[in-house]
């Protein structure tokens, strides 16, 4: 079994910054994507960025040059890096990380969701 375990999140004013981190703990063989993704009310669940074991990342459009994505492999740790909010980035996030357990099944783990309120 993993786990993923989610902080950060909360209330921010229009233009501020926030950080998102998340930490896989459990019984992991292997770590590959890692990510964050997010769902709006009334809007359907989206990637907001993930980055892969070599180091590749990959944003939304919507959040390209705002946000950065960034990951502690020894830690099996990613961190997303958000400025200049907006209140469309008003959202649950949800981390995401996928790989082998040790018993050699496959994980796609999901954490709990975080909220993030982009308000004045």
């Amino acid at each position: 079994q993993v786990q993923l375990v989610e902080s950060g999140g909360g209330l921010v004013q229009p233009g501020g910054s926030m950080t998102l981190s998340c930490t896989l703990t459990g019984s992991i063989f292997s770590l590959n994507t890692m990510g964050w993704f997010r769902q709006a009310p009334g809007k359907e669940h989206e990637l907001a960025a993930t980055v892969t074991k070599d180091g590749s990342k990959t944003y939304a459009p919507s959040v390209m040059g705002r946000f950065a994505i960034s990951r502690d492999s020894a830690r099996n740790m990613v961190t997303l890096q958000m400025n200049d909010l907006k209140p469309e980035d008003t959202a649950v996030y949800y981390c995401n990380a996928d790989g082998l357990q040790r018993d050699g099944k496959y994980y796609d783990q999901w954490g709990q969701g975080t909220q993030v309120t982009v308000s004045s």
